[in-house]
């Protein structure tokens, strides 16, 4: 097994679960790209690792994606074999990077226009990246990575307001938002959750709906097969926001998750629309 495929193998995540919807000869280079992203991410978040040893290995990531690897590890092979042969652009790829590199030393964000340009970073950039790898063709795909890429990022945003809080004192939501609704970081980090706190998530699942709403109205319907285990993701994404929104986001005692059995059941419907649309 290939590290890449470890790396994917081990991980619970919603787009490892995707993954396998792809067409076997796409398969590898998504792991690839999944490991990757594993790994730049958890690299930021290892609180376990001196700031300045994280600071120097994404360093070391960002300086060999665009000039390569003095002496690459077996991942940093894999992943410039698949820029390569998928033609990636570095700095989507560094993007990616640079997204993590925010995470170091959390920080507020003041608006909507502010924290989007985080989610684009950590989220958006990811989502252009995989529609080549995906081997999706039009450019008009481009536009439904970037709304789907907002969604993504907002609903865990919003599912994981208590673990970024306890994770550092992060907080994503924008502190205008917060203001629009008289509800401040303090009540936040109290983690009180009245009705002004719900009329602040509401709002925000608002934009997230509207980001859902532009990426499902905006794929192309030629690149609808190779983007199936991003419509997947959307699938699984969207349920997970509904369910927050149902429950009043109670996020503060509960983690939301969508079950394996919603899972597979979504999983299987998009199989079997594409295998019913012949794609």
């Amino acid at each position: 097994m290939t590290e890449a495929a470890a790396i994917t193998h081990q991980a619970r995540s919603n787009l490892a679960f995707a993954l396998p919807i792809l067409p076997k000869e796409r398969r590898a280079d998504a792991k690839v790209f999944y490991a990757f992203c594993r790994v730049v991410d958890d690299l930021a978040d290892d609180l376990n690792v001196p700031l300045a040893e994280r600071e120097e290995g994404l360093a070391a990531w960002e300086e060999g994606l665009h000039h390569g690897f003095a002496d690459p590890d077996p991942l940093q092979r894999q992943v410039m074999s698949m820029v390569e042969r998928c033609g990636i652009p570095p700095d989507l790829m560094s993007a990616v990077v640079d997204g993590c590199r925010t995470d170091l030393r959390p920080q507020r964000f003041g608006t909507w226009d502010d924290l989007s340009k985080y989610t684009w970073k950590v989220a958006c950039s990811v989502g252009l990246v995989a529609m080549r790898v995906f081997g999706a063709e039009d450019p008009a795909t481009e536009r439904y990575a970037v709304a789907l890429g907002h969604a993504l990022q907002l609903t865990n945003i919003l599912r994981d307001v208590d673990e970024d809080l306890a994770n550092g004192g992060r907080i994503y939501l924008p502190l205008a938002d917060l203001q629009r609704f008289q509800y401040t970081e303090r009540d936040l980090v109290g983690r009180v959750h009245d009705g002004r706190f719900m009329a602040l998530m509401a709002y925000e699942a608002g934009r997230a709906d509207a980001f859902y709403a532009e990426a499902r109205e905006s794929l192309p319907r030629g690149d609808r097969r190779a983007m199936l285990a991003a419509e997947v993701m959307r699938d699984i994404y969207g349920r997970l926001l509904q369910k927050m929104k149902a429950d009043g986001f109670r996020v503060f005692d509960k983690r939301y998750r969508v079950s394996k059995a919603r899972k597979l059941a979504i999983f299987s419907k998009h199989l079997f629309k594409a295998r019913m649309r012949g794609e």
